[in-house]
């Protein structure tokens, strides 16, 4: 590398150790001076000093950053050991983010200067979260961490284990992509979910809308329409919210074709799209028509936990019957026993039928044909949540919700005509 090269990287390695002492400095600002274990100055020459060893490891040879990095870790060491013994602080972050720093540093002079820059801000947003970050930990319930690490267990362990080549009539039951679809779903559902109970429900039923939609549209709108059921003056916000979360499920369609059939973007690109910005405007129109000072008086209904073993083996199970539903329906009747199915599935569940009939796409299934079949499981099911807030909510949220979605899903026919 020339001097320029050297220079640049070296300007990039006390970029680093700045942006992690900023956040370190202003971290202990309160603390007198002296009594901080490193502030932005240290930070910066620590940083400094990983670029100094990555070049001089070109000069020289590489051992020399793991023996600065050994010497350096020996001197926090002695710090920390005297920090306890003085102040009784357990805390090892600031030592952690200093040797971070000086391994960053030293690669970026001996290594790609991106990866180092993205994990120093990412390193940087994780210090600063900390009172974010035990927040989370103390709202977070033991089966919910269970649940997490059940997740971890389906997704790391579990899924490399399985063969992937297919098995049953048409070879259509794959294994390892039945179990990652799985993954796939339960991973969206539970993000919606965690979302809900970090920031909580009441802190506004178009929030819970929003992340509903991820995980579970239909337990939305029933605990939705349960809440004006019993509070008729949050009939119209809650209508908004449920018409949201069904907007969400439209945008979570796209993500699941894009995952397992990427060329299925193009045909439900306009009718999804449309439908969830037509399903959008409607909540807007219906949100501005409720009382701003109106808050929420009733408890919205607790969504339950969506991953569960069971809950998973019970998706898993319920793919595994829709794919030999389509691939028998389909065999007798053509593409109207495919239609037939995504009605059937459309009434319960959309996402079964969406990863479905986007493996049978190419040999056997037209990717046109795999858009309406779609097309029509998701209308299905848009307009069976507007028959569940009609008969678990109330006549005036039914009408609101059935209004809205009839739109949502007649624009949805138009682009769809206009996409395939």
């Amino acid at each position: 590398m020339d001097h320029f090269d050297i220079f640049i990287r070296l300007g990039l390695a006390l970029a680093i150790g700045l942006l992690l002492g900023l956040e370190r400095g202003w971290h202990g600002r309160k603390a007198a001076e002296g009594d901080r274990t490193a502030g932005i100055r240290t930070f910066a020459l620590t940083g400094l000093l990983g670029g100094i060893c990555g070049w001089l490891a070109v000069l020289t040879t590489p051992v020399f950053p793991a023996l600065a990095f050994l010497a350096l870790g020996a001197l926090l060491a002695v710090s920390y050991w005297v920090s306890v013994k003085e102040d009784n602080d357990l805390g090892f972050t600031t030592e952690i983010a200093l040797l971070l720093t000086f391994v960053l540093g030293v690669v970026s002079l001996l290594g790609e200067m991106a990866p180092a820059v993205a994990v120093a801000v990412v390193a940087a947003l994780l210090l600063s979260m900390k009172p974010k970050l035990h927040s989370w930990i103390r709202h977070i319930r033991r089966l919910e961490l269970e649940a997490v690490f059940k997740l971890a267990l389906i997704s790391g362990v579990v899924l490399p284990l399985l063969p992937d080549q297919g098995y049953g009539p048409g070879a259509v039951l794959n294994p390892y992509e039945l179990w990652w679809a799985v993954v796939i779903v339960a991973g969206l559902s539970f993000v919606g979910y965690f979302a809900i109970r970090l920031a909580g429900a009441g802190v506004g039923i178009l929030a819970t809308g929003i992340f509903g939609g991820l995980a579970s549209s239909t337990s939305t709108t029933l605990a939705l329409a349960r809440l004006a059921r019993a509070n008729d003056s949050m009939t119209d916000i809650a209508a908004a919210g449920i018409i949201v979360a069904g907007s969400v499920t439209f945008l979570r369609i796209l993500a699941l074709v894009g995952v397992f059939e990427p060329s299925l973007i193009v045909p439900l690109a306009l009718p999804m799209g449309a439908m969830a910005l037509t399903g959008l405007a409607g909540a807007a129109l219906v949100y501005r028509a409720t009382d701003r000072k109106q808050g929420p008086k009733g408890r919205i209904g607790s969504i339950s936990n969506p991953f569960e073993l069971t809950t998973a083996l019970a998706f898993g199970a319920i793919l595994a019957v829709v794919l030999l539903v389509v691939h028998y329906l389909k065999d007798w009747l053509g593409m109207r026993g495919v239609y037939a199915a995504a009605t059937l599935s459309g009434i319960s569940d959309v996402d079964a039928l969406t990863i479905s009939v986007s493996r049978l796409v190419g040999e056997d299934l037209l990717a046109r044909h795999a858009a309406i079949a779609i097309f029509i499981a998701v209308s299905v099911n848009t307009a069976v949540k507007g028959g569940i807030s009609m008969v678990a909510g109330n006549t005036h949220l039914g009408l609101r919700v059935i209004a809205v979605y009839a739109a949502v899903i007649g624009v949805g026919s138009i682009g769809l005509w206009l996409g395939v």
